[in-house]
């Protein structure tokens, strides 16, 4: 906000405090909650911790267009409890890594050794079933050549007329011509132009560039006009065909790319362009995508801008967060960056080839896609995160009510 957006340091410095503050009330209630239940029964204790956890976390994912990132369960993808990802889920691993964490309490807490045994023995069992559940048995459908570009165009030049939109253009625009990949992608707004904007002939010679051959290209720009609003987009140019693909983002960063309600005023403050866009189909939950096997991706794309945070430790947990995608689903996924962390990650959450952050560079790599349902993809394409939640709630009523009784 001070950096980019021209905000003044005091005021960016309250309206952080004031997003950590607002994200603290999720956790701030369960602790209430927690508090305000007194149970005698240790593992009553340890389980109502882990319920109240995991409500926390779903709330923070999902209310005001959720802000998930920050899942316990992101935390564990390189530890042995990953193994439960195909299964439950982020959200389901956080739930396990809170319940361990009430586990480990409940031993260190113990004042005779005697009652320290049940707890230790549960937390042994709990990562040894995580250990031997059976993987995914996905196949692959076979490899793709594909290239990701890296433009690496500062942030604070990246809508300047004079230096980062001309830069944009004419980079992108020669990559895109002269890459010879079956797949080529681009980052979030990779062309800061709406299309109508875009030099004479320009975005003609982009599209006949593709109808005329063989390979098939992913292009993010905002489109949209005034009267209809603006949206965040990926542009789909399909082989030998002129008709266009789009797909708009729906999961929009609060400020960055969408105004809350009532506070216009705050956004006047600052000087960020594109800063209201509209929001396109529900596409970011990509389980819904899994419903039908036969229709299932088989391989998985982000594109993004990673720009507005520098050198924060934020880009690498847009890394992290692709290597669970693919775990939960078992499936490769690319992640494309304007400055930084563009990555391959194949199923299992390996990262097989990535570049350097702050380059301007093209990453080439074949892929293997894959086919095969995940028992998390298989659940949450039909229910989303309603099973967890409902098991959650009813737990929290039975503890209530046996207290009560």
């Amino acid at each position: 906000m001070h950096s980019y957006g021209g905000l003044s340091a005091p005021l960016a410095i309250l309206a952080v405090l004031a997003l950590a503050g607002a994200l603290s009330v999720f956790t701030a209630a369960i602790s209430w909650c927690f508090r305000a239940l007194v149970l005698i029964n240790k593992a009553q204790t340890a389980i109502y911790f882990v319920v109240l956890w995991t409500l926390a976390e779903l709330a923070r994912g999902l209310v005001f267009t959720g802000f998930g990132w920050g899942a316990v369960g992101y935390a564990q993808v390189n530890g042995p409890m990953a193994a439960a990802l195909p299964w439950v889920g982020v959200y389901g691993l956080s739930a396990m890594a809170a319940l361990l964490a009430a586990l480990t309490a409940l031993v260190l807490g113990a004042r005779r050794w005697q009652a320290a045994v049940s707890p230790a023995l549960a937390g042994v069992v709990l990562l040894g079933l995580m250990n031997v559940l059976p993987a995914p048995q996905g196949v692959s459908t076979g490899s793709l050549n594909v290239t990701l570009l890296q433009g690496n165009i500062a942030q604070d030049e990246k809508f300047d007329q004079s230096s980062g939109v001309p830069k944009a253009l004419r980079w992108y625009g020669q990559q895109l011509e002269a890459n010879r990949s079956a797949l080529i992608i681009t980052p979030e707004t990779a062309l800061p132009l709406l299309p109508t904007q875009l030099p004479d002939a320009y975005w003609q010679a982009l599209q006949l560039r593709f109808a005329q051959g063989k390979q098939a290209a992913l292009v993010g720009m905002p489109l949209g006009s005034y009267t209809e609003g603006y949206t965040n987009s990926v542009v789909g140019f399909k082989p030998g065909q002129t008709d266009l693909w789009r797909y708009d983002k729906h999961h929009l960063v609060p400020f960055g790319e969408f105004i809350p309600p009532m506070f216009r005023w705050f956004t006047n403050l600052m000087n960020i362009p594109l800063g209201d866009f509209n929001r396109g189909l529900f596409g970011e939950e990509l389980a819904a995508q899994f419903a039908d096997a036969a229709k299932a991706p088989t391989i998985l794309v982000n594109i993004s801008n990673l720009g507005w945070f520098g050198e924060h430790l934020a880009m690498d947990q847009h890394l992290q967060i692709a290597r669970v995608r693919a775990l939960e689903l078992d499936r490769p996924f690319l992640l494309a960056t304007n400055t930084g962390r563009t990555a391959v990650v194949d199923h299992l959450g390996r990262v097989t080839a990535a570049l350097p952050n702050h380059v301007a560079q093209a990453l080439t790599a074949d892929v293997q896609g894959r086919e095969g349902i995940t028992p998390y993809a298989w659940w949450a394409s039909r229910w989303g995160q309603g099973p967890l939640l409902v098991l959650c709630l009813l737990v929290v009523l039975g503890i209530w009510l046996g207290r009560k009784s």
